[in-house]
């Protein structure tokens, strides 16, 4: 049939049937205007050449079919939720909206496709089908080349699923803090994936000896399909396999759960992540919930006893895996970094929390969307993180929050400081969270005020009303901020407690020292740091007798101080410390000796670490001027030179160099 004689009959047709002939496309706008401004712009681009209607997904029904009764809809572009009335409209017609604007037909002939899309599934992912093959795995890797190697010291590989910097959450924190520590006395190389291009890398190198940076795997495997969680087949890399499995190392760690299919000695729960999706589980309590705890806790569980140590951030994570090989290495913070200064007037609060961490995401929305309306007159700066609204429409379904002229979001800032300076208090309204809160540590060292959920400062010794304030509804929330902005004293005296308990506990030199201990024992380390006894007197004499540039006290009286030795298995002593309090928070150092076969092999700095970290203190110690190399060790400690006495020493006469170490 001609095309003209075509165009009359459907014009006749439709005439009898009282609509126009031409499909026509209707788009039903819903309450977020900018999403619907998106939508529409996108249809008249893709549709120019058609008759395009607008309607609300407001209008009933019968206004809408009153309305459209004599067009012939041919398209229905519609923001999900989808409403009954589309349906009805125009069933078959429907173009699907989701919030982050992808779009997909709905139909029959697809109908699981469409149900997964209704059900929220990103477009992206609808599609993929169990062992598809469809996994990105990037081949290659980037060599970076940090300082010497120490041929004296014992070498350390880690495997980390991120560069860790810059420290934009606690996990790069931790890992970050805990290199530099481990440096100290260890030879380093990091092993560590990468998601975009690494800009800055100095702060690292100057920890490691070597870095391969190797690209993270593009995963495209539908996430309920695997027994195992798909957050480990996400690093399934045979370029990173393979060098791992190349690695020259007296010790490999592997940092987070989900690279345990690595291999190595330590294992760094940073979290019992089995947990956090038991709290999930009792919030939610569907089979998808189910299924996340069930298979991560098969996982965890299973991949944990395979490695010789497993360390923990606290008590809580160490019984809910119930592993001998456990090991208690809290969390820290850096308390010359994170110094107080006086809060400036107002209420300001801050929330730090990034949304690469879903559960943050969690927390926002807890703390905006219900918490906040209970809280006139309260400024809220949120710190998200990089790529902030990457992991906010993954994890939402939707381009942006809501905009509130109350709250500023931050993405990714370098220093968080200068925002602790403007808080008056700090929030941490976690309802669902494993391991233990850097953040919390931060505050709490910067001398500020927190309001927190149970679970956002568990496993830190946190008590309600004395060193945080703790609330876990949003009414109980509300009410916590708005007693602590009311009541300067009861703030002050909150924030005053949470940075002594931070100091008496959680500071990263201390911390850095019990990890070191526990790669000494691992290795099997000769030496062992312990206190001193009767039984070591003979050989602490010897040692000072060969150390004509130490003091020379009684042995004896050693005793009667706090006095370490470096010790074997056997029970031969290597090197000897002994110190005394001399005021309140404040110790001298009077004598560290190590025998000579042993020296520039890290003894010394064993003692007089261990001593330092043990408890927070202001230390002094005096040191004979012509010994250069104990003056230099203690320099590197961080004691530094702050008098000098002349005559001081006798056998021969000679002056001390006074020097001091600021805890």
């Amino acid at each position: 049939m001609p095309q003209g004689m075509k165009d009359r009959l459907k014009r006749w047709l439709f005439g009898l049937l009282g609509k126009d002939p031409e499909a026509v496309v209707v788009c039903l706008r819903s309450r977020d205007e900018a999403l619907s401004d998106a939508m529409v712009a996108e249809i008249r681009k893709l549709e120019p050449g058609r008759r395009i209607f607008e309607a609300r997904t407001e209008e009933s029904y019968a206004a809408l079919r009153a309305r459209l009764r004599k067009y012939r809809i041919g398209l229905m572009p519609v923001m999900m939720p989808v409403p009954a009335k589309a349906w009805l409209l125009a069933p078959g017609k429907i173009l699907a909206y989701n919030a982050r604007l992808e779009r997909h037909h709905l139909r029959l002939s697809t109908f699981i496709a469409s149900w997964l899309f209704l059900r929220g599934v990103p477009l992206d992912r609808v599609f993929l089908r169990p062992f598809s093959r469809e996994t990105e795995r990037p081949s290659g890797h980037r060599v970076l080349e940090g300082h010497a190697r120490n041929a004296k010291h014992k070498a350390i590989a880690v495997l980390t699923p991120y560069f860790p910097y810059p420290l934009s959450h606690g996990g790069a924190v931790r890992m970050f803090n805990l290199l530099r520590e481990t440096a100290r006395e260890f030879d380093i190389t990091l092993y560590a994936f990468t998601e975009a291009p690494v800009t800055e890398l100095e702060p690292v190198l100057q920890f490691c000896s070597r870095v391969y940076l190797v690209e993270k795997p593009h995963y495209r495997e539908p996430r309920w399909s695997s027994i195992a969680p798909p957050e480990a087949g996400e690093y399934v890399s045979p370029e990173m396999q393979a060098l791992w499995s190349a690695r020259q190392a007296d010790l490999a760690q592997v940092e987070y759960t989900y690279l345990a299919a690595y291999g190595g000695d330590v294992l760094v729960e940073h979290d019992v992540t089995f947990d956090l999706y038991d709290q999930i589980l009792r919030r939610k309590k569907t089979f998808s919930a189910w299924w996340d705890w069930w298979r991560w806790r098969r996982f965890e569980t299973r991949e944990a006893r395979r490695f010789r140590r497993v360390v923990v951030m606290s008590e809580k994570d160490r019984t809910m895996l119930g592993l001998d090989s456990a090991r208690v290495i809290e969390n820290g913070v850096d308390l010359a970094r994170f110094s107080p200064v006086p809060e400036t007037p107002g209420r300001n609060a801050l929330f730090i929390g990034s949304f690469r961490h879903f559960p943050n995401i969690v927390a926002f929305r807890f703390l905006t969307e219900e918490i906040l309306p209970l809280v006139p007159e309260l400024d809220l700066t949120v710190v998200a993180g990089p790529d902030a609204w990457l992991h906010w429409t993954h994890y939402t379904g939707m381009l942006r929050p809501a905009e509130n002229p109350r709250v500023k979001i931050l993405e990714f800032v370098a220093d968080v400081r200068p925002l602790y300076v403007q808080a008056n208090i700090v929030l941490v309204p976690t309802l669902e969270s494993a391991g233990t809160n850097v953040k919390v540590l931060e505050a709490m060292a910067m001398k500020r005020a927190l309001v927190s959920t149970s679970s956002g400062c568990a496993g830190l010794g946190a008590e309600h009303g004395a060193n945080v304030w703790i609330a876990d509804t949003e009414a109980d929330f509300a009410q916590g901020i708005a007693r602590l902005l009311d009541d300067p004293a009861l703030r002050e005296r909150i924030a005053a407690a949470g940075r002594s308990h931070v100091e008496e506990r959680f500071d990263w030199r201390s911390i850095g020292l019990r990890q070191r201990a526990l790669y000494r024992e691992a290795i099997g380390h000769p030496l062992q740091i312990r206190a001193a006894t009767g039984a070591d007197l003979e050989a602490i004499a010897a040692i000072q007798s060969a150390s004509p540039e130490a003091s020379h006290w009684t042995p004896e009286s050693y005793l009667e101080h706090e006095c370490l030795v470096a010790a074997e298995a056997r029970g031969a002593v290597r090197g000897f410390l002994v110190a005394r309090p001399t005021a309140p928070g404040e110790k001298e150092l009077l004598n560290v000796a190590v025998e000579p076969s042993a020296r520039r092999a890290g003894v010394g700095r064993m003692l007089v670490e261990t001593a330092l970290f043990s408890g927070r203190c202001n230390w002094f110690l005096e040191v004979r001027e012509s010994n250069l190399a104990a003056i230099s060790l203690y320099k590197s400690i961080g004691f530094e030179p702050s008098g000098r006495r002349e005559g001081y020493y006798d056998d021969p006469p000679e002056a001390a160099i006074v020097m001091r170490f600021v805890s």
